[in-house]
Order: structure tokens, then sequence, then C-alpha cells
């Protein structure tokens, strides 16, 4: 029998050493056998684990820095003053989701697949939010001109537009960094954020600077935090090459449209009571909801940080080891609803001390707010899981509809609660809003 044998060789991988193969081959026998170094499974698991480490981290020092210059600039300024900032921030929030559209989101995955495509998304990306950054600056620009704002208010939304504008173009690079799995360079551009913000702020109070004054502080760090990106960018990742490929450009944007639509939600739902607040009770009355609103988001780190940490397992567990992924849910429900039940009673108890510890006497209108606000915890914690666990087990459809769902009916609740309780009624609306999510997220988790 004429056999050939031949001699293990090595697969190269980037340059690495990851396995051997043994062939033997005859005229009526052949076998082969791959011995794949377990060096490269591990080097997976631990990138996940760092990737998702270095992102707690960064979220946490990022969260902790963002609520000390949210209580000093609260404190400086009054809750007329950051009643005004809050309004710029929520009505330039919910125009600035059209610099996206959900192609962030949809780099990344393409990304993941195929990173030999980063210079084509790349270039052609830019282009599209160029346009789109116009198109988003005009609409705020018109409507808050038409809405007959004070001209401080305006040049304020001005200020905090143009940086929204810079944001949009920083977060299509934080798209890379995810897409190549460094999320080191996003963290380091979120701590560096929160850091230049909090370090502008406490100079604008040392300096006795207006309200226009705390606009900018805004402006300039999200034109240095672009500018850090566009460095790094270039210097590690892919050139950027203006692009105009018009039969790349439709099929991308169809693509990204279910991403878009949840962000457009979510947006709208997230930032929608300010604005209504604003438009129909003032200033100062915004500035005391959004002192306990503030309280509230600084809070989500917990949620964010815990779900993060167990999104890619639970992802990879649903095409490999559903038992697993069932135990991993449960224990992240268990641990959150604990965690978000001791914070509901101790916040409720002591609503009053935290708000004048945080923000000072001046915010006393704060309390009843941030006692009906704290409910929202429990409903929060829990929702936020169930949104990520149908996007591991490729239900993002389903968040998306329920998404839409609590938008409409937010604004539906604010039209007629803010009329009648004000900001009371904007707290209330926040809660039944969630309350409407979690349930038809449960539902369908339950049945599915």
């Amino acid at each position: 029998m004429n056999q050939k044998d031949s001699l293990p060789a090595l697969i190269i991988l980037n340059g690495r050493r990851t396995g051997a193969c043994l062939s033997i081959q005859s005229l009526n026998f052949q076998f082969k056998t791959c011995y794949v170094d377990p060096g490269v499974q591990m080097n997976t698991a631990q990138k996940v684990i760092k990737n998702a480490g270095v992102l707690l981290i960064s979220q946490t020092i990022s969260r902790i820095l963002a609520f000390f210059y949210i209580m000093y600039t609260a404190r400086y300024l009054g809750a007329k003053g950051f009643g005004i900032l809050s309004f710029a921030l929520a009505f330039a929030g919910i125009f600035g989701v059209i610099g996206d559209l959900g192609l962030n989101q949809l780099m990344i995955r393409e990304l993941a697949r195929g990173r030999g495509l980063a210079e084509k998304y790349l270039g052609n990306l830019a282009v599209m939010k160029l346009i789109l950054a116009a198109v988003t600056f005009g609409l705020i620009a018109v409507t808050i001109n038409l809405l007959n704002y004070p001209e401080q208010t305006i040049e304020v939304v001005y200020l905090i537009g143009l940086s929204i504008v810079f944001d949009a173009f920083s977060n299509m690079f934080y798209a890379v960094y995810q897409a190549f799995e460094k999320m080191e360079f996003q963290s380091l551009g979120k701590i560096l954020n929160s850091l230049l913000i909090l370090g502008g702020t406490l100079a604008a109070v040392s300096q006795g600077f207006g309200l226009v004054g705390f606009a900018a502080i805004y402006f300039f760090v999200s034109l240095v935090i672009l500018g850090y990106n566009l460095f790094v960018v270039l210097r590690r990742f892919v050139k950027l090459r203006l692009e105009t490929d018009w039969s790349f450009w439709k099929p991308t944007l169809k693509e990204a449209l279910p991403f878009g639509l949840t962000m457009i939600f979510a947006t709208i739902y997230f930032w929608i009571d300010t604005v209504m607040l604003s438009l129909m009770k003032g200033s100062e009355v915004v500035g005391w909801y959004n002192a306990a609103y503030r309280l509230i988001f600084v809070l989500m780190l917990i949620p964010t940080a815990s779900v993060a940490a167990i999104f890619p397992v639970m992802s990879r567990h649903f095409k490999s080891a559903k038992e697993l992924l069932k135990r991993e849910y449960e224990l992240a429900f268990r641990y959150l609803f604990v965690v978000a039940l001791f914070i509901l009673i101790y916040g409720f108890l002591f609503a009053d001390k935290i708000i004048f510890l945080v923000f000072g006497e001046g915010y006393g209108p704060s309390v009843i707010a941030l006692k009906v606000l704290i409910l929202v915890i429990p409903i929060i914690f829990l929702t936020y899981l169930f949104g990520n666990f149908l996007a591991a087990v490729d239900k993002q459809r389903v968040v998306t509809v329920i998404a839409g769902v609590n938008a409409l009916l937010n604004i539906i609740l604010n039209l007629f609660l803010i009329k009648k309780y004000s900001y009371v009624g904007a707290s209330v609306a926040t809660v039944l809003t969630e309350g409407l999510g979690l349930i038809l997220m449960g539902i369908y988790i339950s049945r599915h």
C-alpha cells in the first residue's frame, strides 16, 4: 500500500502559532486531525474579560466625575440656571440622534465580521455624518428660534448643539474601537471627557463664569475629545479617506434603520420630559426636576456596568449552552433586584438629606421628585437586564417596538400630568412608563 505521510504543519494566524494538523493519506484511506492551541481560546476569553473590565472601570470613573460636575454646576447656577442648561442638553440631545441614525451600531457589527471594510465604512460614514450634522444643527437653530426663548437660552442651546454635533463624530470613532475590540481607547476618551468637564466647571466657578460660559465648557471639551479620537484612529487603526459611494449608502442606511429607530425612541423618552417642563412650567421647575433625575441617572451605573460584563457571555451561551444562559439570567435578576430594593428604601427614607447635601437648600422642591423617581430604580434595573437579554437572544426588534410604545406613552402622560402636577407629574410619568416597559418585556420573556 502506497502511503504518504505528512509531518505536522504549523498554522500561523496573525504571526502567532495556533495549532498543528497531521494528515495520513492513501488510495482508500484518508485521515486528518488538528490540534488547536487552547491558548487561542483563552486569549478570546481574556479579551472579553479585559474589555468588559475596562468598560466597567471607565463607566464608574466617568459617572463619579459626572456626579461632581453636576453637583457643582447646580449649586453655582441655582435652580433656574441649572434648568436652562438641562433644557439645552435635553433639547439638543433629541435632535442629536439625527446625527447617527443607527450607523455607528451597524458599523460595529459589520467591522467585527470583517475589519478589512474599516476604510470603506469610515470614509462613507464620515461624509454621511457631515450632512447629518448640518441638518441636525440647522433643525436645532430653526426650532429654538421659533419657540421664542430668551436670547441667553438660545446662545446656550447653540453651544450645546455644536457639542452634540462634535460628539456624533467622536461616537463614530468609538464604534471603530468597539469593532476592533480595543475598548481601552474608548474608555480613556470617556474618562477624559468627564475629567475635562469637571475641571472646566471648577474653573468656571472660581472665575465667576455666567451660564453661557458653562455651556461653552461642553463645546470646547467636545472639540478636544474629537481631536483625541481623530488622532488615535488615524495613528492606530485606519486612514480616513472621505468617500461618496451612492451604491453603498442606500443599503447601509436601510440596514441601520432598525438601530436608528430604537435610538430615536429611547432618546425621546429620556429627554422629552425636560423639554416639555421647560415649555409648560419654566426653567426653575426644570432645575428642580433635573436635580432628582440626574441622581437616578448616576445610579444607572450599577445595571449598566453589571449587564455590560455579562452580556457577551449571555450572547455566547444562547448559541451553545442555554441552561447556563438561564442560570446567568436568574443570577443577574436576583442581584440587581436586591441592590435596587436597598437603594429604593434608603433613597425614599433619606431623600431630603440627599438633596440638601448634594444640591443645597435651594432645591427643596426636588425632595418630592426624588421620592417619586426613586420608585423607578427596581423597575429600571430589571428593564435594563430584560432589554439586554432580549438582544442577546436575537430579539432586538422586540426592544425596538417596546421602546416606541414607551416613547409614545411618555409623551401622552407628560402632556396631562405636567399640566396638572408640574415636575411631580413628570416624575410619575417616568415611573409609569418604565413600569409598562418592564411588564411588556417580562411577558415576552416568560412566554418565549
